[in-house]
């Protein structure tokens, strides 16, 4: 992550000229002068920290060797390396220079260098970072304008505040002036004792959907260049330098802190759009009095329920015959009960047809409003959309077409007597690569229920469209009988592993079987501490209805839709094969998924009505069996992701077969 500063002065308390040593107080700052907070009791560091020279990470100095917090701040005690005959003279001067010039006064000032890790928005427009890593502490000089002084050190991480738009009102690239008289809400203040701040102008601050659009936007940039770092360590036939998994560390860490920004920001846009008020400007008084003075007005959208925007777009496709500027027509003339961004999605200007646009549905690929929101709605009714959510391990990220390079084997080490021989010994490494596979199906809806504009009709449109993806995407993933295709399909995460039988009904039972399949975990040397159960509602519910001597539930944390087996979180799913238990350790599966997914549809196609169609067309056969759409006065719609998956090992996933837990044993009892 980028590492962002923050100024205080440093009040010597002692100085020791032969061991070049400083003891004094850091004192860290209430508000500083972008109106952010930093909370000195929120530092989490780990010393010696290194002590630089201006901020410049090939300048090193010396190292803070303690550190503790007081009531004035955090007093450190700092050592400044002696230079010594063997150091090339660069590094001599630098080192005399540090240190003359910190026991001059000439510089004066400490500059804290750390990476967020907890933080909230201020009604002021700051930020409040509550905890914070402290990664390095610098030695930076201030001169006597001390409003430059602040400008120059605080310039290092412009980069990060500009991403959200928030400008400061004495930069002249803004528009501003430090003399410009205050707003209505606040006013100019002095610098503090400790530090410098000043009150930020708000009506330079970005809404915010435009702050969500710029975080999306560096968050894109930062992941690009973490591909870029992997992919040319890969193609150099080598693991990443200590810079470049120094750097990778880094922009996994931004990119983190980016996710759980911009989570809070949506939850923000929310709570703005549910507490909106109407603008009213038939006249100034009715204009002044719907401002309420400074408050930001908020337009609230009537946004249909979630995955609905998308089936009324599929709607309107149908009832325009697929030409755009009919159903920009018939969307204007239907505004008031459709979603606002599909109108404002058929009305925009439709681009010539080319490779890059073969039919409408790829016009909608880029349109990541409604196709978001379906989405959005469609993960949580498949297994895979249900890891990374409420308290379920996320699945591994990857992207698509990087080479992923494990360690399958470790090398072993030996002891050697005096005048011996060393043994050698030999690491296996293993890659693969996920390239984009295509999983899609069809949903065959009347031409009547298209017709109908009503909430009813677009509900069962969207269920329909949800349905023909979930299916296939359960089934694959978690089907022991599912091998992979090459440039088709990827196997299940169960294909291969051999399965653990279950040994009985009853609770002691259970708690053998999970003792088992959790000691192949730690045989291999892989506690499962991302693992998640996967089973059926029948085995859930049999679970949650078993009881103990004393009346109580043996396994209190299950029920038929979820919840906790034995301390691990489950996901219960009907398209888990009847019989079998899986524990999966999440963090050892790859998932690459592009996020979106196309759609098109056909009144002319002839179909053939069966979820495992034998036809082909490389290969032709007799056409037989097939229904007709129009024959029928029915529509098809094929929905297509492109997504793929794969064990990072292959103990990633264990599973148990036969289980029938909770049911009497024959011959009746338990």
């Amino acid at each position: 992550m980028t590492v962002k500063r923050v100024y205080s002065q440093i009040i010597v308390k002692s100085m020791s000229e032969d061991a070049r040593e400083i003891t004094g107080i850091a004192s860290t700052i209430a508000t500083d002068r972008d109106g952010d907070i930093v909370d000195p009791g929120g530092a989490e560091f780990k010393l010696p920290i290194p002590l630089l020279w201006q901020h410049d990470r090939h300048q090193p100095i010396g190292e803070v060797t303690a550190a503790k917090l007081t009531k004035a701040g955090i007093e450190i005690k700092a050592k400044l390396v002696a230079p010594t005959q063997d150091m090339p003279s660069q590094m001599v001067a630098r080192l005399n220079e540090a240190w003359a010039s910190i026991k001059s006064g000439l510089v004066r000032g400490l500059s804290i260098g750390f990476t967020p890790l907890e933080y909230s928005f201020l009604d002021g427009g700051g930020m409040h970072f509550v905890r914070w890593g402290w990664y390095e502490l610098s030695a930076v000089t201030v001169p006597a304008n001390q409003e430059a002084s602040i400008t120059s050190i605080k310039s290092l991480d412009s980069s990060s505040r500009a991403a959200l738009g928030i400008k400061r009102d004495d930069d002249p690239h803004c528009g501003g002036s430090p003399d410009s008289p205050p707003g209505v809400t606040g006013k100019k203040q002095q610098p503090a004792p400790s530090g410098f701040f000043y009150a930020k102008t708000k009506g330079n601050q970005m809404n915010v959907q435009e702050q969500i659009k710029a975080l999306e936007a560096k968050r894109k940039e930062l992941a690009d260049e973490r591909v870029t770092i992997q992919t040319k360590a890969a193609d150099e036939g080598r693991t990443k330098d200590a810079s470049e998994s120094e750097r990778f560390g880094e922009i996994t860490a931004e990119i983190k802190a980016l996710d759980t920004e911009l989570a809070d920001l949506r939850e923000m846009e929310k709570d703005l759009q549910a507490t909106a008020k109407p603008v009213h400007g038939k006249s100034q008084e009715d204009a002044t009095a719907s401002r309420g003075g400074a408050s930001v007005i908020s337009v609230k959208h009537n946004h249909a329920e979630k995955g609905l925007a998308m089936a009324q777009l599929v709607r309107l496709k149908h009832q325009s015959g697929n030409n755009p500027f009919y159903a920009a027509q018939i969307a204007e003339s239907q505004k008031g009960s459709l979603d606002p961004r599909v109108v404002e999605m058929v009305k925009a200007a439709v681009p010539a047809g080319n490779t890059g646009t073969p039919a409408w549905g790829g016009v909608l690929v880029a349109q990541g409003g409604v196709i978001g929101d379906f989405v959005e709605f469609l993960r949580p009714q498949t297994i895979l959309g249900k890891f990374g959510q409420g308290g379920i391990p996320a699945l591994r990220g990857v992207p698509f077409n990087v080479p992923l390079v494990g360690q399958a084997t470790g090398g072993a080490g030996y002891w050697v007597g005096e005048g011996k021989a060393k043994p050698l010994t030999q690491f296996a490494y293993g890659s693969q690569i996920l390239q984009p596979l295509k999983v899609a199906n069809i949903a065959v809806i009347t031409e009547e229920l298209l017709k109908r504009a009503s909430v009813a009709a677009d509900t069962m449109i969207r269920d329909q469209l949800v349905a023909a993806l979930r299916e296939r995407l359960d089934t694959d993933f978690v089907n022991p009988a599912k091998a992979a295709v090459a440039n088709i399909s990827p196997a299940s995460i169960t294909n291969g592993v051999a399965a653990t039988a279950s040994s009985g009904n009853d609770a002691d039972a259970v708690r053998t079987d999970v003792r088992a399949i959790m000691g192949k975990f730690l045989a291999a040397s892989n506690v499962p501490s991302t693992g998640v159960w996967l089973m059926g509602s029948a085995t859930a519910l049999a679970l949650s209805l078993m009881l103990n001597p004393l009346g109580q539930p043996e396994f209190p944390g299950i029920t038929m839709t979820g919840g906790t087996f034995l301390g691990l979180p489950a996901i219960v799913s009907d398209y888990v094969p009847a019989g079998l238990v899986i524990l999966a350790n999440a963090s050892d599966i790859y998932f690459a998924d592009e996020g979106g997914f196309e759609v098109d549809l056909s009144r002319e196609a002839s179909l053939e009505m069966d979820n495992a169609p034998s036809h082909d067309s490389n290969t032709p056969t007799a056409a037989t069996g097939l229904v007709s759409m129009f024959q029928t006065n029915s529509v098809a719609f094929r929905a297509e992701r492109h997504l793929n998956w794969a064990k990072r090992r292959p103990g990633a996933v264990q599973v148990l077969t036969g289980v029938n837990w909770g049911v009497p044993a024959a011959g009746g009892g338990e």
